[in-house]
């Protein structure tokens, strides 16, 4: 079984069982023929395990703090977060070293899942002094997604609990960090980020 599901469409099949992609999912374009965004999901919607992908082996792994797996105490992820591939924060601009983030609203997805998004806000943290934004996007298929508004001026009047949510939520998951919310961009400024951080050509 394990090695049918290796054997499938890249991403769309991929289950948090020790599966190896066979390609890097972070060298995936940015961008499809379509013109949107791709995002790979580390950590599905309503679990606290906190997945990262890890580019050199190709696979998910669980982050580590302290030598033991790192489980959120809190509240589970409240939408599902993964990265932009295609896209590195270069510390030497101020950025963390990883792809960008994203959190898809949405139903929660499998780990590996590679789906296509619409960009609707960017989330301004400022994480010890530094800044640390998070893309905050919806599915690009109308039947996958939860959240109807495509852009953050509707986002902010339709959904004004949602926008609640997220900045406690992000504020508090992680007992370890202090993390300060500076405030929100609208679709254009996340769009923004994302092209800042491309390495595509």
């Amino acid at each position: 079984m394990k090695s049918l599901l290796c054997g499938l469409s890249l991403g769309f099949l991929l289950v948090f069982s020790g599966c190896k992609p066979s390609k890097d999912l972070s060298k995936l374009p940015g961008k499809t023929e379509s013109g949107n965004y791709q995002a790979v999901i580390e950590i599905p919607a309503g679990t606290n395990k906190k997945i990262e992908y890890h580019k050199e082996k190709k696979e998910f792994l669980i982050d580590k703090r302290d030598g033991r797996d790192r489980i959120i105490n809190f509240l589970p992820y409240p939408g599902n977060y993964g990265f932009i591939p295609s896209t590195f924060s270069s510390p030497k601009l101020g950025g963390d070293g990883d792809a960008a983030d994203v959190l898809v609203l949405g139903e929660s997805l499998k780990t590996g899942s590679v789906i296509e998004i619409i960009p609707i806000a960017v989330l301004k943290l400022i994480d010890e002094k530094e800044l640390d934004y998070k893309i905050i996007a919806i599915p690009a298929e109308l039947k996958d997604r939860t959240i109807i508004s495509e852009n953050y001026q509707n986002f902010n009047s339709d959904y004004p609990e949602v926008i609640k949510i997220l900045e406690s939520w992000f504020t508090y998951y992680d007992k370890s960090q202090v993390l300060e919310v500076e405030g929100w961009g609208d679709e254009t400024e996340a769009v923004m980020e994302i092209e800042k951080w491309s390495s595509q050509p």
